[in-house]
């Protein structure tokens, strides 16, 4: 009777954890998007320390906290801007990460959000302030008094450079060798001096892929004529709070009826979903033009395989782009609206890739810096259709955890017959999703991270101490 009341017990729990997700994803449906998270490698650092943090991919989640060492040191994190984009939420994740273990963190940032972002700054500072981060104005005195006294200054995104010069000024110098300046961008209107010129004398640039640091050290000499300082290569992590979704049966079949229901699609209808902010350079029109190919593949050779639906999640009901128009009009052109579901921005992706049956990573050009989503999508067993560009290449095993293809239009007709050759192969899309699964706790999780960035953390503190 016991142990009947305890199973009942945690059942009640894991519904009560699933129908707060749901609550949680109801009231944000309509608000905005995105974050990302962190896990390491050294670039270009001596073989000791290079051994140290690769090591640290294996170590378990147990064991006292490696970033404990930062108990009551003072950190500032300098962010561009406070936004639901994937920069402003790693640094407020490390924010929440450093007060865990008793930091003193200070928040600012450099560039006063749009009128209409308003409400999200708002609320994104509200939730930095509940969790005891300081939030200062970007150039007040107690920002400047703030930065001479930390012993860590994160200056975050090669954008928020244009604070050093701007409201330092005559103390930049003082500052710069307690700075780990922890760039994310891959695209070239990035590189201004303007921007990075103080970036070759800092403590260390932290860059969330191989691929990216990579274009950075040759950008930065060819373009700029300045060199990179010691740069550590950041693998991003999912969350302790994301794998607890994804790793509950109950939590995720709640979500999974509630957002197929929503979308008016069937238990067994397959879907492929891009989780991006819609734009040009994430190539949502790449992906419509793939899955209209997709769909046609499929009738001409009398394949039987369930409904297939395109979901984009990432929307803007309240300020339509041009490109997002284009889109629209595609799908109503190709009379294929019953297919594709357009989802507004959301902070909650969980309910979507609960929901879903294959994340589509097409970001284009250079592709993702690294790539988030990717991670999150893997967590939940879910097989990726990625571009072969950029830290996708890093997380995305070609023809294991997923298929990569070419970007730009070449892509297309790849991206087609791989979406083909997953909605008829149940058992290729099942393997390569437990296999992504498999690589993501090996690799991407949060202790993950918290071990390698101590190293990198530590190593930032010995210079500026010297």
């Amino acid at each position: 009777m016991g142990k009947q009341a305890t199973s009942w017990n945690t059942m009640q729990k894991k519904i009560r954890w699933a129908l707060m997700i749901l609550a949680l994803f109801t009231l944000l449906t309509l608000t905005f998007f995105f974050y990302t998270r962190s896990a390491f490698n050294s670039c270009n650092s001596n073989d000791h320390f290079q051994a140290q943090i690769q090591s640290t991919s294996v170590t378990s989640s147990s064991g006292p906290n490696p970033l404990g060492f930062m108990k009551s040191k003072l950190a500032l994190l300098v962010s561009h801007e406070l936004s639901l984009s994937g920069g402003p939420l790693l640094l407020m994740e490390l924010a929440f990460l450093l007060r865990r273990v008793g930091a003193e963190v200070v928040w600012i940032t450099n560039q006063k959000p749009a009128q209409a972002d308003d409400g999200v700054a708002y609320s994104l500072e509200r939730k930095m302030l509940d969790r005891g981060v300081q939030v200062f104005s970007a150039k007040s005195q107690k920002a400047i008094d703030t930065a001479m006294e930390a012993d860590l200054v994160v200056l975050n995104t090669a954008v928020a450079g244009k604070w050093l010069e701007g409201v330092l000024k005559e103390n930049v110098k003082q500052v710069l060798p307690k700075v780990l300046w922890w760039i994310h961008e891959m695209r070239g209107h990035y590189f201004k001096l303007e921007y990075v010129k103080h970036l070759p004398f800092v403590a260390g640039a932290m860059i969330d892929s191989h691929t990216t640091a990579e274009y950075w050290k040759n950008r930065t000499r060819e373009r700029l004529g300045i060199k990179m300082p010691e740069t550590y290569v950041v693998h991003l992590g999912n969350s302790k709070d994301h794998m607890e979704v994804a790793e509950d049966i109950v939590a995720k079949r709640v979500l999974r009826e509630h957002v197929r229901e929503s979308l008016g699609v069937r238990d067994d209808d397959l879907l492929f979903a891009i989780i991006n902010s819609v734009s040009r350079g994430k190539g949502q029109d790449l992906f419509l033009r793939s899955f209209y190919e997709s769909l046609q593949l499929i009738q001409e050779k009398h394949q039987q395989v369930p409904s297939v639906h395109a979901i984009i999640v990432g929307s803007d009901l309240n300020a339509q782009t041009k490109f997002e128009t284009e889109l629209r009009n595609f799908v109503l052109e190709k009379k294929i609206q019953n297919r594709v579901h357009f989802v507004n921005k959301t902070l909650t992706v969980a309910p979507y890739l609960a929901a879903i049956d294959v994340l589509v990573q097409n970001s284009q050009a250079r592709g993702e810096c690294f790539g988030r989503i990717t991670i999150e999508a893997m967590a939940f067993q879910l097989p990726v259709l990625g571009t072969a560009a950029g830290g996708t290449m890093e997380i995305v095993v070609n023809g294991t955890t997923g298929l990569l293809h070419p970007t730009g239009k070449e892509g297309v007709t790849p991206l087609a017959n791989n979406i083909v050759k997953l909605a008829t192969h149940v058992e290729r899309r099942l393997t390569m999703g437990k296999k992504g699964y498999e690589r993501v706790k090996g690799m991407f999780l949060e202790h993950h991270m918290s071990h390698r960035i101590s190293l990198v953390l530590k190593d930032v503190l010995r210079k500026a101490k010297s």
